[in-house]
């Protein structure tokens, strides 16, 4: 349930148990002894949060979600809910990836315009840009050919989310806007082995190899690019972007491209900080998915060029240490 101040606007979180919810959750709770430059204080004073699950609402019935969303009455929206999984997840299961992530995001938008909010920032993702490109990716290029095979139901989705916050804003002048991080880690992930994204699923595995004394088996080859952001970091961007950013167009929230590192580099780093580096195997009979998809950060530190990233090994030691801690009671 949720608790609703009056004298507050409330502000809605889909997808708010997730990851990138738990990380905003735990932003929102630092905020009250630390300081963050572009943080306002005053978001604890002025705003409720309503951290929203699918056991809350079920974002793929319009009905349920108008009634919610009436009820509730956010003045914000950040939109993070979602179908998502792993490479593997995204090849099997094309037609929901597709189907859910369409009705969701339809409704979310709909429903959110009939109410009056202010604002609806919605997340998509760097693996939605076109397959053959010259990289690093920007803004522009979100269009500019098809994704890659083997994510393309839910990539097009993500894409048709871009276009539908845009038809609302030319047509109705509603403040909806899209962000576009690169690939998420961090703590509160769903770490389910066939389903879950690369690093919980290497976390897991290098977990159960070291258990019971098996290969640490990495599917792929371990060459494929990426740039890993912190969810932590995601968090304070979204918070920043909800409030600060004024641009009708889509905004990439990224690392330095500097920082893009191989799959290989992050089973090696997991494995050394789970003291697990004996027996590693890449199995080269997996798919390796979309080799890269650097993406520039430069509208982005332009805007917030004080912003500090977290380093890789110091985000995925506190992710291992949390997943150690938590084992137990992991979604898996």
């Amino acid at each position: 349930m949720y608790i609703i101040n009056n004298m507050k606007q409330n502000i809605i979180i889909t997808g708010g148990t997730g990851l990138v919810g738990c990380a905003i959750n735990e932003i929102i709770e630092e905020l009250k002894y630390k300081s963050y430059p572009y943080l306002s204080k005053n978001l604890l004073q002025e705003y409720n949060f309503i951290f929203l699950n699918s056991k809350m609402c079920d974002l793929k019935n319009y009905e349920k979600t108008k009634k919610f969303f009436t009820e509730s009455e956010p003045e914000y929206i950040i939109h993070l809910a979602a179908n998502v999984g792993g490479l593997f997840k995204n090849m099997k299961y094309p037609v929901e990836m597709l189907q859910d992530n369409i009705e969701i995001n339809s409704n979310v938008l709909k429903c959110g315009h009939e109410i009056g909010v202010k604002t609806i920032v919605s997340c998509l993702s760097t693996c939605i840009f076109p397959d053959k490109i010259t990289y690093p990716i920007n803004e522009d290029n979100l269009h500019n050919g098809p994704p890659h095979n083997s994510n393309y139901a839910y990539a097009y989705a993500k894409r048709i989310l871009e276009i539908q916050s845009r038809t609302y804003r030319d047509q109705y002048n509603d403040n909806f806007i899209t962000i576009i991080p690169t690939n998420i880690y961090g703590e509160n992930d769903n770490y389910n082995l066939d389903n879950a994204h690369v690093i919980p699923a290497l976390i897991h595995n290098c977990y159960l190899s070291k258990k019971n004394n098996e290969k640490f088996i990495i599917k792929g080859t371990g060459k494929p690019l990426r740039q890993f952001i912190y969810s932590k970091d995601l968090a304070k961007l979204i918070l920043w972007t909800l409030f600060n950013y004024k641009d009708t167009t889509p905004l990439i929230l990224a690392p330095n491209e500097e920082d893009e590192i191989s799959i290989k580099q992050v089973a090696l780093e997991i494995a050394k900080q789970m003291n697990n580096t004996d027996n590693i195997f890449f199995d080269s009979n997996f798919s390796d998915g979309q080799f890269k998809k650097t993406a520039s950060n430069k509208k982005l530190l332009n805007l917030l060029p004080e912003f500090k990233f977290t380093k890789f090994s110091e985000g995925i030691k506190k992710n291992i240490k949390w997943f150690n801690k938590n084992y137990p009671n992991l979604r898996k």
